[in-house]
C-alpha cells in the first residue's frame, strides 16, 4: 500500500513523542540472559500439532490442552495426527458413555469439537492455497465485433 507522506510523517512524530515520554532505561541493550529467555519463548511455542500463538511472557490459560486453544496454529503436515486424535477422542467418548462417565464424555466432546474445528481450519487453508488455472482467453473471446449488412440503411 502507498500512504500519503503526511500520514507517514505524522506516525513518525507520534512515535517520537511516545519515546520521549518513556524512561531511557527501557531502551538499554538486553542482557544475554534476557535475550536467551526471549528467543526461548518462541522455541517453546512449538507443539506437536503446530505453533502456539500466545503472547510473549504469558502463561498457557488452557493448561496445555492445545487442541482446545484458539491460539493453536495447526501445521498442515500434522493433519494425519490431528485426524487420528479425532478418532481417538470419539473412541474415548464412546467408552465414557458406555461406562456412564458423563462428565468425562462432556469434556471429551468439547475436545473433539475443537479438533474438528482445527481440521476444518486446515482444509480451508489448503483450499485457499490451491491454484486454479483460469486459462488464457483468446482474442476472439475478448474482442468485440461489428457486423455490417450490405444494403441496409443505418440512419
Amino acid at each position: 500500500a502507498v500512504y500519503p507522506e503526511e500520514a507517514i510523517n505524522g506516525h513518525r512524530a507520534f512515535l517520537a513523542r511516545r519515546r520521549a515520554l518513556r524512561p531511557s532505561g527501557e531502551y538499554r541493550m538486553p542482557t544475554d540472559d534476557e535475550w536467551e529467555e526471549f528467543l526461548g519463548h518462541f522455541q517453546r511455542r512449538k507443539v506437536a500439532l503446530g505453533d502456539c500463538g500466545r503472547a510473549y511472557g504469558t502463561s498457557c490459560i488452557h493448561e496445555h490442552s492445545c487442541i482446545r486453544c484458539p491460539l493453536l496454529r495447526p501445521d498442515p503436515a500434522q493433519r494425519p495426527r490431528l485426524a487420528g486424535l479425532c478418532g481417538n477422542l470419539q473412541a474415548r467418548i464412546d467408552e465414557a458413555q458406555r461406562e456412564g462417565w458423563l462428565g468425562e464424555a462432556e469434556g471429551l466432546k468439547v475436545s473433539l469439537a475443537a479438533a474438528r474445528q482445527k481440521l476444518a481450519q486446515l482444509d480451508d487453508l489448503a483450499r485457499r492455497r490451491t491454484t486454479i488455472h483460469l486459462g488464457m482467453p483468446g482474442f476472439p473471446d475478448i474482442a468485440s465485433r461489428a457486423v455490417t449488412i450490405p444494403g441496409k440503411n443505418h440512419s
